[in-house]
């Protein structure tokens, strides 16, 4: 089921504490916007079928990476691309998405995204799994 744009916008704001939708929104833009860069084939669009119609747009029209970003250098990357974010905050507005995301996804299609992404990134679709550290 596809969530719509203002529950899809909503849950972002409350997930992180934004004080406007417009920052959830900006958040959400950009970390799917990296995000995408990252995925490929059946499984992006799937992701995509299962986003608001403006996000999985964004989704399957991504930036574009010279290759995969480790965790670390997507959070730097969300960073750079937020006007005022520090690498904390970055982390915070890419917690606030992709468990959202990782939500409208179910955990089957979580799972196989996160298969496509290099090791690390359970932990910032909050879906830490067995035998990885916080």
């Amino acid at each position: 089921m596809t969530l719509r744009w203002e529950a899809f916008l909503e849950e972002v704001r409350e997930r992180g504490e934004y004080a406007t939708p417009q920052e959830a929104e900006r958040a959400a833009r950009v970390v799917l916007a990296l995000l995408g860069a990252h995925l490929v084939g059946d499984v992006r669009a799937e992701l995509a079928a299962r986003l608001p119609e403006t996000m999985a747009l964004i989704l399957l029209n991504p930036l574009q990476t010279a290759e995969p970003l480790s965790p670390e250098r997507f959070v730097r990357a969300t960073a750079a691309w937020i006007e005022g974010a520090t690498e904390a905050t970055a982390l915070w507005d890419i917690g606030a998405v992709l468990s959202t995301v990782a939500d409208a996804a179910g955990e089957d299609l979580t799972g196989r995204v996160l298969l496509q992404l290099p090791p690390g990134y359970d932990l910032l679709f909050g879906r830490p799994t067995a035998g990885t550290r916080p």
